[in-house]
């Protein structure tokens, strides 16, 4: 089956973080099989009570739990939310070269790829194990990655993790981290403001000296970056009851993402070191950080083996990315991690999202070819 006829039947299956990937896993399991691989099933239930699924799938078929494949193809089956109105979201549809549908670039476009790439090579010719990785909830933070992590269904030596680079390979990317602060006032009818102190007010000092926290972050520079250095974001703010009500707290959700070899929780304990600071001004400031998510930074080394083969491959230097992305739990589990894939980040979530169709077929002839030089029998 062609690249493309592989892409159409994953982009026919709504795999929403928000709903189940089973019947999607359902389709891609006789695939994998028929081929040689045998595949394993690790399920589990989401917060929202939804089943979700997540595969490694290996070769040969006496690999072992807890063994070490040479290389790992991995890829997230869920995509975010599509707009109603996008009527052809769920039919993965060509125009001018171009295919488009939810999922088409992130990434069921690298899943695709990967699935054809295995089907032109000569498995039984393979002298070292290779797993194909399929998560779930990656969009929602990394979850179902992060489970196979604290699981350790396999080590890997190497790992290409797809995301859409546009074909160029990533060795090394920003972590993603969240807290919510929750400041607190005194409620107040607003024509009395010596009454009450107002949680608005507060919050608008904490954020202007986050401001300040930014701009120092500036310093610890990593070259490697654009922008070179971590960055911090309060991207959602919301407090107060009513125009004439002194507010009594106010809430807002503060993201950063650190470069690799910072410490993912620098951010938090300079918030809170701000905190006390405003504190020992007014001496009633209450707050709370809470740090909701901390995935650090990674980053492969640029003489890594995998780094320099997708560099001869593509015939592009390697770069970095600023987004989120499952390298870090490949990493936990013992991989140089690459991110690679087909299609631009920059198109990967909206309406019409959509995957260059020659980019598809060039990614699987790339991953064939990575497959028979990491696992094939003239590798050392």
């Amino acid at each position: 089956m062609s690249v493309e006829n592989i892409l159409a039947e994953l982009v026919g299956v709504d795999s929403r973080s928000s709903v189940s990937n089973v019947e999607l896993l359902r389709r891609v399991l006789p695939r994998v099989e028929a081929l040689g691989l045998c595949a394993r099933l690790y399920p589990y239930t989401d917060e929202g009570g939804v089943k979700k699924l997540q595969m490694v799938a290996v070769h040969p078929k006496s690999f072992e739990d807890g063994g070490e494949v040479e290389l790992a193809l991995v890829g997230h089956t869920d995509t975010v939310p599509f707009d109603p109105a996008w009527g052809e979201a769920l039919a993965l549809t060509g125009r001018d070269g171009k295919l488009y549908g939810r999922g088409a670039c992130d990434t069921k476009g690298f899943i695709a790829a990967a699935l054809a790439a295995l089907e032109e090579v000569d498995l039984g010719g393979l002298a070292r194990p290779l797993a194909l990785v399929l998560t779930a909830d990656e969009e929602v933070g990394c979850l179902g990655a992060k489970r196979l992590a604290v699981a350790r269904p396999f080590r890997a030596r190497h790992a290409v993790v797809g995301e859409p680079t546009s074909l160029r390979p990533m060795r090394a990317g920003k972590g993603y981290c969240l807290a919510e602060v929750t400041v607190r006032g005194r409620e107040g009818h607003s024509a009395y403001p010596a009454l009450g102190a107002s949680a608005i007010m507060r919050a608008a000092r904490l954020v202007t000296r986050i401001e300040s926290v930014a701009e120092e972050l500036k310093a610890l520079r990593h070259e490697a970056f654009d922008p070179p250095h971590t960055t911090l974001n309060v991207g959602l703010i919301r407090g107060g009851t009513a125009k004439n009500i002194i507010a009594g707290e106010c809430r807002f959700t503060l993201e950063w993402r650190p470069v690799p070899g910072q410490p993912e929780g620098l951010v938090a304990e300079l918030v809170r070191h701000e905190v006390e600071s405003l504190r020992a001004v007014d001496e009633g400031f209450e707050c709370e950080v809470e740090v909701v998510r901390l995935d650090a930074g990674s980053e492969t080394r640029a003489d890594a083996p995998l780094v320099a083969a997708l560099e001869e491959l593509t015939g592009q230097t390697a770069g970095t990315v600023s987004f989120g992305t499952e390298a870090p739990q490949m990493a936990e589990l013992g991989a140089e991690a690459v991110v690679f894939g087909p299609g631009d980040i920059r198109v990967a979530h909206r309406t019409g999202e959509f995957v260059p169709a020659a980019e598809l077929r060039e990614c699987a002839g790339i991953l064939r070819r990575v497959i028979e030089r990491f696992c094939g029998a003239e590798h050392q």
